[in-house]
């Protein structure tokens, strides 16, 4: 897999990818959709992908899998991105049986529009966690799915659902951000070559994170924002984000972190 911290900082740069455990290849920034829906969330995702984001995160808890399925596909349509371009997850957001697995996936795949799901993951340690993966893995291997993967897993409990994988997850998406930067659940993830995906890379405003004095000296360094710094951190860990926003603004400001590189001292620091 390509380290990112190899990718020197080029002026103009756009976007750096990750090679799953699977052999394919992931934006390694993308859009959180939480929250975004109706018009205005629509409006928003359509901005988002404008702006240059191909990956796109949603759920079925999100209430908003039309939403993005509506936005990718006037975007294909009335500005000849492709299909293969995106790269689409949703995911499996309440406990269900192995058979009624593939009923609810069929629901988002009509919402989103789609005739093949770039990644799927369980949204939590559901108690039909196992069986549920055992017919993600059927979709996977019948071509329905391009990659498998799991989210809010904890150390222990990822250890352990692993192993009953036939399928080794390519993604574990995790509450991760520099308060909370997973490093125990990254260790354990390394035997199966996981990658980790950060969601609420900005704590959601918590921890007075927009005041810190430590990302406020780096951004001041770099000339950048300190939610910049907060996502190349992540990134230059081969760490996936998934910032959300609404605001044109702040989408531009999260998607340019790819024309600046946090040093040896920065990282030291943040660490």
């Amino acid at each position: 897999a390509k380290d990112s911290n190899k990718n020197s900082a080029k002026k103009g740069a756009t976007m750096e990818y990750l090679e799953l455990n699977n052999g394919i290849k992931m934006p390694i920034l993308g859009l959180g959709t939480y929250g975004l829906q109706g018009k205005s969330g629509q409006g928003a995702i359509s901005e988002a992908i404008k702006i240059g984001y191909r990956l796109i995160d949603t759920a079925q808890m999100y209430d908003n899998e039309r939403e993005v399925g509506n936005a990718m596909a006037e975007s294909i349509a009335n500005f000849g991105i492709k299909r293969s371009e995106f790269f689409i997850t949703t995911k499996l957001s309440s406990n269900m049986s192995y058979d009624e697995t593939f009923r609810r996936f069929d629901e988002s795949m009509q919402k989103l529009r789609l005739e093949y799901l770039d990644l799927l993951l369980i949204h939590d340690t559901y108690k039909n966690a196992e069986q549920m993966y055992k017919a993600m893995e059927k979709l996977y291997k019948e071509g329905k799915i391009k990659a498998l993967g799991i989210s809010n897993f904890k150390t222990n409990d990822c250890a352990e659902f692993v192993k009953k994988c036939e399928i080794k997850p390519a993604i574990n998406q995790c509450q991760t951000h520099i308060f909370h930067q997973q490093k125990a659940l990254r260790e354990v993830m390394k035997a199966t070559d996981t990658r980790l995906q950060s969601w609420s890379p900005f704590v959601a405003g918590r921890k007075d994170f927009f005041h810190n004095q430590t990302l406020l000296q780096i951004a001041q360094k770099h000339g950048k924002s300190v939610a910049q710094v907060a996502l190349r951190f992540l990134v230059q860990q081969d760490i996936i984000a998934i910032p959300k926003s609404a605001n044109a603004t702040r989408l531009r400001e999260n998607f340019s972190i790819f024309d600046f590189a946090l040093d040896d001292a920065d990282r030291e620091a943040l660490n």
